[in-house]
C-alpha cells in the first residue's frame, strides 16, 4: 500500500531537528562567505617573485650531480667485480 502525497499529508519534525538543520545551514553559509573573503583577499595580494638562481648556485648543483653520478658509476663497477668473483667461486664449487 503506497501512501499518496497531497494537501492533507503531514509529517512531524521536532524542535531539536529544526535547530540542528538551522545550525548546519548557518555553518555552511558562514563558511561560504569566509571562503569568498579569502579569495578576494588573495586576488589583491601581489604575485610572488620568481626564485633567483645564481650562476654559481647552478654550477655547484651541476657539479654535485655529476660527482654523484661518477660515484655511483664506481660503485656499480665494484659490485660487478664482486659479482664476477662470486660467480667464479660458485663455478669452482660445482
Amino acid at each position: 500500500m503506497a501512501k499518496e502525497l497531497n494537501e492533507d499529508t503531514g509529517f512531524n519534525i521536532s524542535i531539536k531537528t529544526l535547530i540542528g538543520i538551522g545550525a548546519a545551514m548557518a555553518t555552511v553559509i558562514s563558511m561560504w562567505f569566509v571562503l569568498q573573503a579569502d579569495i578576494a583577499e588573495a586576488a589583491t595580494l601581489p604575485a610572488p617573485t620568481p626564485p633567483v638562481i645564481s650562476r654559481m648556485e647552478f654550477d655547484m648543483k651541476d657539479q654535485l650531480v655529476r660527482q654523484t653520478i661518477m660515484t655511483t658509476q664506481e660503485d656499480v663497477k665494484e659490485i660487478k667485480n664482486q659479482l664476477d668473483k662470486l660467480n667464479d667461486k660458485i663455478d669452482r664449487l660445482r
